[in-house]
């Protein structure tokens, strides 16, 4: 059974840093291409960043160009996620999600296994 579980969510000022991790379990997580997705109060899941298997392609969406990184330790069976000038609108339940294929994808539909999610809240 494909376990993901997300870690590091929480209250940051604005202008602050979180890094998020997910931690991948019952398959081989190198074998796949990972992706974070975010979903606001009210508003619909989206696309946040994405990862191949072998993290030699990466893709972000275009509100959090430049202040997040995503990268994976394929070792360690973990993707990250390293938020830096976080903004208000940032705020949201954070969620990592694992394709069935080594490619990155930035549609949610792509997506076979998602974690429970973490909450990130920043304040202004």
């Amino acid at each position: 059974q494909v376990r993901l579980i997300e870690s590091g969510g929480g209250l940051v000022q604005a202008g602050g840093s979180l890094r998020l991790s997910c931690s991948a379990s019952g398959r081989t997580f190198s074998d796949f291409g990972m992706g974070w997705f975010r979903q606001a109060p009210g508003k619909e899941r989206e696309f946040v960043s994405t990862i191949n298997w072998s993290s030699t392609f990466t893709l972000y969406a275009d509100s959090v160009k430049g202040r997040f990184t995503i990268s994976r330790d394929n070792a360690e069976n973990t993707v990250f996620l390293q938020m830096d000038s976080l903004r208000p609108e940032d705020t949201a339940v954070y969620y990592c999600a694992s394709r069935d294929f080594r490619g990155a994808s930035r549609y949610s539909y792509e997506y076979t296994y998602w974690g429970q999610g973490t909450q990130v809240t920043v304040s202004s």
